[in-house]
Parts: structure tokens; C-alpha cells; sequence
């Protein structure tokens, strides 16, 4: 019996944020693959590894996280007033399939500096010197990022003095605008979904809890870290081994999705992985960061504590930090309770590697609250680049 050989694909390893994962041009994937379909998620799933029974991804450039098992498309913008359309696919880790539902924050960063690194930034753009801002159509969800990547001698500077915490080393800061984060792209779709800021969510099985549901930057369920066990200081080792704990999270996930309006059947939720998320939070508490620092109660607005993919974060998705920030400036939801009330245009709250700062322009018309943008910072660097190899039979 006679094997394929492996073929070989051009590709850019890359770090976003707390993030990683593998950076294609749509023009350098395999016929196929450049369009949407099972040719284009086969291959994203051998490329990262998956699905893997032993959640190692070992046989792939994932790394057994949410945070690692990640792939993305760049190409030059079919949309006016934008440079690229960067396509966002969060591959599961155990199961056959890769999620197209939202968009990754973190590395929504590394978009931006990938397109200078690819060549789909028009040159007249690009400064000798200075910060190129580059215009991403966030193709999964239909919306606008601004990223402002500090160039050098005409190229992306990378290394700087930047420091973010979940990040080891620190680079060049790099600010990201979500313009008009609200309603996650979804038909209809308005900014806090149920019609509330607070709504009683019952969990079938485990109980009701208050809880704002909010679609900006992505979807997500939030409830309070004490109405559900929890102080809000956990890392993940407190969450991430106990299977009874996650199951408790994934029914809140899949209660607050139907809600939501974001699936029409429980079942729905097993290949809806991405979205929404589930956070838990609480008002300020000193607790020891996963690096060992200790972060005091006076430093932050609040605790939050997501989940991504079944699994608590190591630090925070750039997508949840924009609904943490949007719902923060909304007076009277659970987020903008925990970190005080009131008016608020920006909070730093406190995650388990550290703390993460994001501000966000939110303001009501014709009684309806809507966001104008979401502003953070993050970093972005190149790990790798040239080629990525899979069997010629993968796709």
C-alpha cells in the first residue's frame, strides 16, 4: 500500500496576546481549502492536531489548550475602507470539527500585524517610521478592527517594554478598537439579547442565578462568583481538573445560550463550542496570580473569571475582555455592579495571570444601550514562519 506524501503549505506561527496559533494567506491554501467546507476544517484539524484522545497534539502545532489550538486566514479585504478580512477558526481539541462562531480577541493583534508581515497592506500605508493602522473586517462576525502596529524601518516592531500579564516576555504594544462590538454579528442581534441587563437564568439541574447576558465581542454569561460556589480568585488548577465542576459550567453555558437565542437545542451546544462564553465574577479580593505575583485588592475594579472551551482560561480572551468592558460601562448589570456602579468608561479587573485594563464607549439610544467601540492593548510576535506539512491525503 502505497502512503501520500506529505505536502507543504506556507505559514506564520504567531502569538497574539495570551494566544497562539497558525496564520495562513487564503491565496497559499491548497485549492480546496480556499473556500468554506470540510476540505478547509479537515485540514485546520490536522494541521493543529485534532481531534486528539490524548489531548496532548502531539502529531500538530497545537498546544492541548484553547488558547493554542487555533488557525486563521488573512486575505486582502473584499470590503471597502479595509485592508484585510481576517477569518478566525477555534478548532476543538477532542472532537472532529473547528468552530466558526465568534472571533479571538488575542489574536485579532496578531491579524493586524501578519497583514504588514504578508504584504496585504497597500506600502503607501505603511510609515518608515511610526504606527500603521490597519483596518481588519473580522470576517466570523461581520465587524470592524483597528489595530495600531508600531512599524520600524518599514517593518512591524516586534520586541518593546510592553508588559502583559499571561504573556512571559515583554514587546511592542500594539492598541486594538472593536468598533461597534455589540450584537456579535447575529441577525437581529441586540447588545444584551434577553431584552435585560439582569436576568433570573435557570440552570436545569443546578439552580437559578442572576445573570447579564451580553453579546459584545462575543457572547457571553455572566454570573456571580459567589451565587455559584466560588470567590473569584481560582486559577485554573482550582477548576480545570474537576470534571463535576465543568460539567456544573457547561450546563450554565448551554441554559444561558439557549436565552441567548444562540441555539434553538441543547444538543446544538456540542458543536457551538466557541460561543457563548461563561465568566464568574466578584468585586475586588487580593489573591496570588498563577506566576506567584501577588495582585492586591486596591489594583483592580473587579475579579473575572472565564472559561473557554470547556476548560477556565489561563488569563482572559481579548473578546471577553471587551464584554467585560462593555458591560462595565452599562450601569446596573452584574459587571458594572461587582466593580463599584456607576458611569464607567474603562476597568481593570483582575484575572489568573494578572490584571488587563480595557475601556469602552457605551451610551443609550432610543432606550436601547449600544457601544460604540472597545479599546486595549495587547502584543503580537512572530514565532515561526515558512511552512506547515500535513499528509497529502488530510483534506
Amino acid at each position: 500500500m502505497t502512503h501520500p506524501a506529505q505536502i507543504r503549505i506556507p505559514a506564520t506561527y504567531m502569538r497574539g496576546g495570551t494566544s497562539k496559533g497558525v496564520f495562513f494567506r487564503l491565496q497559499d491554501l491548497p485549492e480546496p481549502c480556499q473556500v468554506p467546507g470540510e476540505a478547509r476544517d479537515k485540514l485546520f484539524m490536522r494541521v493543529i492536531g485534532s481531534p486528539d484522545p490524548y489531548a496532548a497534539h502531539i502529531d500538530g502545532m497545537g498546544g492541548a489548550t484553547s488558547s493554542t489550538s487555533k488557525c486563521v486566514i488573512l486575505s486582502k479585504s473584499s470590503q471597502p475602507d479595509h485592508d484585510v478580512d481576517y477569518l478566525y477558526g477555534q478548532v476543538s481539541i477532542d472532537k472532529p470539527f473547528v468552530d466558526w462562531s465568534g472571533n479571538c480577541g488575542n489574536l485579532s493583534t496578531s491579524a493586524g500585524a501578519f497583514a504588514i508581515h504578508a504584504g496585504l497592506v497597500d506600502p503607501a500605508r505603511i510609515p518608515e517610521n511610526g504606527t500603521c493602522v490597519v483596518r481588519i473586517w473580522q470576517a466570523n462576525i461581520q465587524k470592524t478592527i483597528i489595530a495600531h502596529v508600531p512599524v520600524s524601518n518599514g517593518q512591524v516592531q516586534e520586541t518593546g517594554d510592553f508588559e502583559l500579564d499571561g504573556v512571559t516576555f515583554p514587546a511592542a504594544e500594539i492598541v486594538l478598537e472593536f468598533l461597534d462590538p455589540s450584537d456579535d454579528g447575529e441577525e437581529g442581534g441586540s447588545m444584551f439579547p434577553t431584552g435585560n441587563l439582569v436576568d433570573e437564568l435557570e440552570v436545569p439541574g443546578i439552580g437559578t442565578f442572576q445573570a447579564t447576558m451580553i453579546s459584545a465581542g462575543i457572547p457571553t454569561v455572566f454570573v456571580n462568583a459567589e451565587d455559584i460556589g466560588y470567590q473569584g480568585t481560582e486559577l485554573r488548577e482550582d477548576i480545570n481538573g474537576d470534571p463535576a465542576q465543568l460539567a456544573r459550567f457547561e450546563k450554565i453555558r448551554v441554559a444561558g445560550a439557549l436565552r441567548m437565542g444562540l441555539i434553538k437545542t441543547a444538543e446544538e451546544a456540542l458543536t457551538r463550542q466557541h460561543t457563548p462564553k461563561v465568566a464568574f465574577i466578584s468585586k475586588p479580593k487580593s489573591y496570588n496570580a498563577s506566576s506567584g505575583k501577588t495582585i492586591e485588592a486596591g489594583e483592580v475594579d473587579l475579579l473575572v473569571r472565564a472559561l473557554s472551551m470547556g476548560k477556565l482560561h489561563h488569563a482572559m480572551m481579548g473578546t471577553c475582555a471587551v464584554a467585560i468592558g462593555t458591560a462595565a460601562a452599562v450601569p446596573g448589570t452584574l459587571v458594572n455592579l461587582a466593580a463599584g456602579g456607576g458611569d464607567r468608561e474603562a476597568v481593570r479587573f483582575g484575572h489568573p495571570s494578572g490584571t488587563l485594563r480595557v475601556g469602552a464607549e457605551a451610551r443609550q439610544v432610543d432606550g436601547q444601550w449600544t457601544v460604540t467601540k472597545a479599546i486595549m492593548s495587547r502584543s503580537a510576535r512572530v514565532l515561526m514562519e515558512g511552512a506547515v506539512r500535513v499528509p497529502g491525503d488530510s483534506f
